[in-house]
């Protein structure tokens, strides 16, 4: 079945479903009047309920409620068009390697993000809770050469029941292969997983192989910028206009005014965020997995800097990518590293060199340094030249440095350079007069 059929065939047996109980509340209203008869009232609730075209409702009659206790909100966006800087049609061209080195998940492998579902959901509170409703869930996904925005948006508390069963309805028709979220593993999954347990119900999601971007964004772009929220990143990595958002800490509040007076226009801001939300985690992923995507393919990839290429190198390193993660570092640091990220990035590549017995880079790094004041550049070339170069005069020398630099600023290495310096003399006492020259 395609996709286009699918969905009219959901909101068909939406609105099945909903007309019973549309017409049984109806009636609710107009039995509680004592001043009609059984046949005035039937005549009044066909009048109220009728479907054909052209019908008007009689004066005086009661005014059906105008809010609509659950809706499903439908936006689409072609391959073509762009978010930001980002084409939304690069995303399905993502292999499963990138995904799986962005969630540290190796199921990822055997996918890609044409079955991936885009989840956030806007709640009634931010800390969570069995308390905590979301009366928005956002979804996105790529079908039939489009990315859908599908928001089922809960107009009235008391549809819950509804929200969730429509939501079972749908996953279970899309057969979803994998999720994305931005701190979805903390909040929005398991908030869900919740309020189906709560309705005697599955969700079909859980279990299924599962992209938190928040933690791959966090090194991708932690030392990059202030905020990793997705709010900034947007900005800041898409260049995404999002000057007409409002603050997520506004939300609650504004759907309990809503629901309180009724005017729909006090959360038109919130689904726009909701759906800004969505594409704005499309997009960074998009960016994040490009920086290891083949060469030939890396178009969106030219958006990064040396700052990307150390972010790019911290994922790999974590997911044990150790060689590559030394290239990445290599190509940050001739892209122009500076300041404390550039010294960041200096050790871990030494480190590098040193695990793999690289000694002459290592050392080269190391030396380059100590005009830093770094303790642990005088303890490594210390180490170095005690054991491996066995130059007890160099390594003295050293230890030596290590331990005025030491003195009244770190406890630990000055009684390490202490314990040290008595161990080379112990060393050179025990030495030929002729190699301690040397």
């Amino acid at each position: 079945m395609e996709f286009e059929d699918r969905l009219k065939l959901l909101k068909k047996a939406r609105a099945s479903r909903s007309r019973p109980e549309a017409i049984d509340k109806t009636w609710q209203k107009i039995d509680r009047s004592p001043d009609l008869s059984t046949k005035e009232k039937l005549e009044k609730l066909i009048s109220l309920t009728r479907t054909g075209p052209g019908k008007k409702e009689k004066a005086g009659l009661a005014e059906p409620d105008k809010r609509e206790p659950f809706q499903v909100f439908e936006n689409h966006f072609s391959l073509h068009s762009r978010y930001g800087r980002v084409s939304i049609g690069r995303g399905l061209r993502i292999k499963g390697q990138a995904l799986s080195l962005l969630s540290r998940d190796q199921s990822f492998e055997d996918f890609d993000l044409s079955s991936s579902l885009f989840l956030d959901l806007e709640t009634t509170g931010l800390s969570g809770g069995v308390g905590v409703v979301p009366f928005l869930v956002g979804l996105g996904f790529y079908r039939e050469g489009k990315f859908h925005v599908l928001q089922f948006f809960l107009g009235d508390l008391a549809a819950e029941d509804e929200l969730i069963q429509e939501l079972r309805l749908f996953f279970s028709q899309m057969n979803f292969r994998s999720i994305v979220t931005f701190n979805g593993k903390a909040f929005d999954l398991p908030l869900l997983e919740t309020r189906f347990i709560l309705k005697g119900e599955i969700l079909d999601l859980s279990g299924l192989p599962h992209l938190d971007f928040l933690f791959a964004a966090r090194s991708l772009w932690g030392h990059k910028y202030e905020s990793c929220r997705l709010y900034h990143l947007a900005r800041e990595v898409l260049s995404a206009d999002r000057a007409e958002d409002i603050p997520s800490a506004e939300i609650p509040f504004r759907y309990f005014q809503f629901l309180r007076s009724g005017d729909f226009g006090l959360v038109e801001p919130v689904l726009y965020h909701n759906q800004e939300d969505i594409l704005s985690l499309l997009g960074v992923v998009i960016v994040g997995a490009s920086f290891f995507a083949e060469e030939e393919e890396q178009e969106e990839g030219k958006l990064g800097d040396a700052m990307d290429l150390f972010g790019a190198a911290k994922i790999l390193e974590r997911t044990g990518e150790f060689d590559k993660s030394a290239l990445f570092i290599r190509k940050a640091l001739e892209g122009g590293l500076s300041g404390e990220v550039s010294l960041l990035a200096r050790k871990k590549l030494a480190s590098y060199f040193k695990k793999h017995q690289e000694w002459e880079k290592a050392v080269r790094l190391w030396t380059e340094m100590t005009p830093l004041r770094q303790l642990f550049c005088f303890r490594e070339l210390a180490m170095y030249y005690e054991h491996r170069a066995k130059d007890y005069v160099r390594a003295k020398q050293v230890s030596e440095e290590g331990l005025c630099l030491a003195g009244g600023v770190s406890r630990v290495y000055e009684q390490d350079f202490i314990h040290r310096l008595n161990r080379l003399k112990r060393k050179m006492n025990h030495q030929p007069a002729e190699a301690s020259k040397k």
